[in-house]
């Protein structure tokens, strides 16, 4: 019982510390929220940045919602988007990165990627994510799915201002 309590503490304790960005929904059924997280070591090494090299970790929780109307299971992961962010400092340096798909013990599959941030951790960031259908990969779409909801999902840009990452940025995880 002792060895799940503190399985427990730990999880929340590492929850506790992600940056809610905000929260959205989008058609059809979709609970959207994008969070910074620490900074993480993501495996197969090589592909990601490593950590050392990282500030924070940026990610997009894409979830079927309760409210989705065709009973897919509610929090499954919405898979196949493309979803792109743009940070920028206030000091006026950019990124522009991709999310790719990740797996963890805390938020399931979603999509996210370690970055470095283009200015200062003390600067003060606003951030534009762009969600889309993921073009390059060749997903079906039943005739049901397409006479009643159409294109798979439906551009959406979401724009967050003055936001400091300086916190999440010293935050080591555990």
């Amino acid at each position: 019982m002792a060895k799940y309590l503190f399985l427990l503490f730990f999880v929340l304790q590492i929850s506790a510390e992600e940056m809610i960005i905000g929260k959205e929904k989008i058609k059809p059924g979709i609970d959207i929220t994008f969070e910074a997280a620490p900074k993480d070591t993501i495996h197969p090494e090589g592909i990601y940045l490593k950590e050392n090299a990282t500030d924070i970790h940026i990610e997009m929780l894409a979830n079927w919602s309760n409210e989705n109307p065709y009973d897919f299971p509610t929090g499954g992961f919405v898979p196949y988007l493309s979803v792109l962010a743009l940070i920028e400092s206030n000091n006026g340096e950019s990124v522009q990165i991709d999310l790719a798909p990740h797996i963890n013990l805390i938020d399931s599959l979603h999509y996210a990627k370690n970055i470095q941030l283009p200015g200062k951790i003390d600067d003060i960031y606003n951030v534009t994510f762009i969600i889309n259908a993921d073009q390059e990969v060749n997903l079906g779409i039943h005739n049901d799915w397409h006479k009643k909801v159409g294109p798979y999902i439906s551009k959406h840009t979401f724009v967050y201002k003055d936001l400091s990452f300086k916190k999440i940025a010293n935050t080591i995880r555990q």
